[in-house]
């Protein structure tokens, strides 16, 4: 059972729960239902995911088109919505939209942890990124006709989208330089620009683009300068014009595209939330995305350990097993402490998300973003190291996973960003 201890509410907690009775106050448990999806999803792993790795690699391989849909994802997602192991990521707040779901960030995060020690897993249970995002964009931001013509299609996992902000020509860590203009043209939007590493772009079941850009570069509040439009796939003017890589990964078959917008239209009607609200969609789709990912890398991070100690105790150098050497047991015990750091912070994180919202967490959700990318990264690097040349191979998910890890600490922000706004909101708040 994972317990922790959170400073910020223990007082409540002991109201709750007064001395003698029968559970000790200040410890947190996952609720029977998430404790219910947990069995459940390491049995499906178990018995669909882990034997079809090698069988995801070979379709893939064989495929004429990268970036097509596989057989074997429909299969697996097909077991998957049977089983009732889908849409999880939906808090309870939006979960009128589904039929699953409905856990908290907290009772969330374990599920995460699972499907992230197989890269490609959260797509069968449709909990990939960045299709989570956009749907609770969906459900938080467009208007009921919007919702009603792409929000079904995406729970059900028949298409999914991407979500289009950053750009080659600007510094993009500062949402406020994106140039992609948005104008307004009679009845229409009109966008002309570029944007690059546009997550599940290259995806051929991709039906729908989230593009923002800035509709009104003049105002003086530049949080209000852009507006975020959606842009169905195979709008005139908008050419894909070449997929991308991250250390020689194209993550196919979803990929990430740099992507030309010329005089492309869409109706008026296209726009979320309202002209110059971009920003502010922006901010609310991030922070629940962020703590996603900080999900995912840690049961990346908790499988490679695995993997390390069976490498070790099945290996020899100098007359005596791997696991016998000083310097593989150090690296082993600073990797063990590290992943059970990493998951504390993030269950703490999603906690005080749970208690009063992304906005108001957001230095917690800072603190993860910071930490649990890097920490593993160094893990998973350590771990490639114990399994020598082999590690650096596709035989193993490691190298893909250190890989994951690295473009965290660029995804939904870079580091220095978040280490900047946390590091004035904790001088503001002990500085008085």
């Amino acid at each position: 059972m994972l317990v922790y201890y959170p400073t910020a509410a223990q007082a409540a907690i002991r109201a709750a729960y007064p001395p003698g009775a029968n559970r000790r106050p200040e410890v947190y448990q996952f609720s029977e239902k998430s404790r219910h999806y947990q069995a459940q999803l390491k049995a499906f792993m178990d018995e669909h995911i882990y034997p079809n790795e090698h069988a995801y690699e070979e379709q893939l391989a064989a495929s004429e088109n990268r970036f097509a849909a596989l057989p074997l994802m429909d299969e697996l997602k097909a077991k998957a919505r049977e089983a009732g192991l889908w849409n999880l990521f939906i808090p309870p707040g939006l979960a009128q939209y589904c039929d699953h779901g409905g856990l908290s960030n907290f009772d969330y995060a374990p599920l995460a942890e699972i499907m992230g020690r197989v890269l490609w897993s959260p797509e069968v249970f449709n909990c990939n990124a960045p299709d989570t995002g956009n749907m609770e964009v969906f459900m938080k931001y467009a208007t009921p006709e919007q919702q009603a013509k792409w929000l079904p299609a995406l729970l059900n996992g028949e298409i999914s989208s991407c979500y289009v902000m950053t750009e080659p020509q600007v510094a993009s860590s500062d949402a406020t330089n994106i140039e992609l203009s948005i104008a307004r043209d009679g009845d229409q939007w009109v966008l002309n620009g570029r944007k690059w590493f546009a997550t599940n772009a290259m995806y051929e079941r991709t039906g729908v683009y989230i593009v923002m850009g800035k509709s009104d570069p003049d105002n003086p509040n530049r949080h209000k300068q852009q507006s975020q439009v959606l842009v169905p796939r195979g709008t005139a003017g908008m050419t894909l014009v070449r997929p991308l890589t991250t250390l020689g990964y194209d993550d196919a078959p979803l990929g990430h595209a740099e992507i030309e917008f010329k005089d492309v239209r869409v109706p008026l009607e296209n726009i979320l939330l309202g002209e110059g609200r971009g920003f502010e969609i922006a901010q609310g789709r991030l922070g629940p995305g962020r703590m996603h990912h900080c999900m995912r890398l840690i049961g990346a991070a908790q499988r490679s350990l695995e993997l390390a100690c069976k490498r070790v105790t099945s290996r020899t150098t100098f007359g005596r097993e791997l696991s016998q050497h000083q310097s593989v047991r150090e690296d082993i015990a600073k990797s063990y402490a590290e992943i059970e750091m990493a998951r504390l912070l993030v269950l703490k994180s999603c906690h005080r998300m749970d208690e009063v919202g992304a906005q108001e967490a957001r230095d917690m959700i800072a603190a993860s973003k910071i930490s649990v990318p890097l920490m593993v990264q160094t893990i998973i690097d350590r771990c490639m190291q114990m399994h020598g040349a082999g590690g650096l191979t596709g035989d193993y998910f490691m190298a893909e996973a250190f890989n994951y890890a690295r473009w965290c600490r660029q995804a939904d922000g870079p580091d220095q960003v978040h280490q900047m706004a946390l590091g004035k909101q904790v001088i503001a708040a002990h500085s008085h």
